[in-house]
């Protein structure tokens, strides 16, 4: 519901709105005060889904205990924690678990193995439990707790993205294949260029290149996903019927 009825004027406001609709009737028995408190909710909200509802937690407690006249204290609490709680959320749940979760996962499946499909199941389901458990701490720890943890959140988002760079990059090793099978014959010695040279300079130095190829091509506004796929796709046919690129041989 946080992104069905999205709008570039409130956002994430009417879902907020709908979310909130039957308890605050209970907090305003009053017609004019439900109605007021609900166009309060109409304005702009906008945070990552999963995270939303610490806040609006911390937000329906401020609001249950002291009625109307909180409402600018409510909607100055909703505007000064969306940011920072999108910062994080965005980084975790949008990047870091599906990168390392999704790879890990992936990897997994495929070597055959069934329970790359059950981990990322698992995720998903963890998450749903997480979006419910994050209201119930924001409605019973308070505004403090939710502020003091904005503030403190940042030290923790730097630390996991370094770890999930990390993984990445050791991913690229294990899971990127490319192997060039040219050799070079000097008399009666042959020379392999992927494992006479190339993984003497660096060990899977054709990965880690084709990956910051990518990289740099998806930074550019020119290029699409699609299209460096079909890149890829074309390299690796061309390099293929030309003996410059091929199947790693089993060791």
């Amino acid at each position: 519901m946080g992104v069905n009825n999205f709008n570039y004027e409130t956002q994430q406001g009417p879902s907020v709105v709908w979310a909130f609709s039957k308890v605050l009737r209970k907090i305003y028995p009053d017609d004019d005060e439900y109605v007021a408190a609900l166009d309060n909710h109409f304005k702009y909200f906008n945070t990552t889904t999963a995270m939303a509802g610490m806040i609006l937690g911390a937000t329906l407690a401020m609001e249950e205990r002291d009625g109307i006249k909180s409402k600018d204290a409510v909607q100055a609490l909703k505007t000064s924690l969306m940011g920072p709680f999108a910062g994080v959320g965005d980084t975790i749940i949008w990047i870091l678990l599906p990168t390392i979760m999704g790879s890990i996962a992936g990897y997994m499946a495929l070597q055959g193995n069934p329970l790359g499909a059950i981990i990322w199941i698992l995720v998903d389901i963890l998450l749903f439990w997480v979006r419910i458990k994050l209201f119930d701490i924001g409605y019973d720890s308070g505004v403090k707790l939710v502020t003091t943890m904005a503030n403190q959140l940042s030290a923790f988002t730097e630390a996991a993205s370094v770890m999930g760079i990390t993984v990445v990059g050791t991913l690229i090793a294990t899971v990127v294949k490319v192997y060039t099978p040219l050799q070079f014959q000097f008399g009666k010695v042959k020379l392999a260029m992927q494992t006479g040279i190339l993984d003497k300079i660096m060990p899977a130095l054709l990965p880690a290149l084709v990956a910051w190829m990518v990289y740099k091509l998806l930074g550019s506004k020119k290029w699409t996903p699609n299209r460096v796929i079909v890149l890829i796709l074309a390299i690796a046919l061309v390099g293929s019927f030309f003996g410059i690129l091929g199947i790693e041989p089993t060791k």
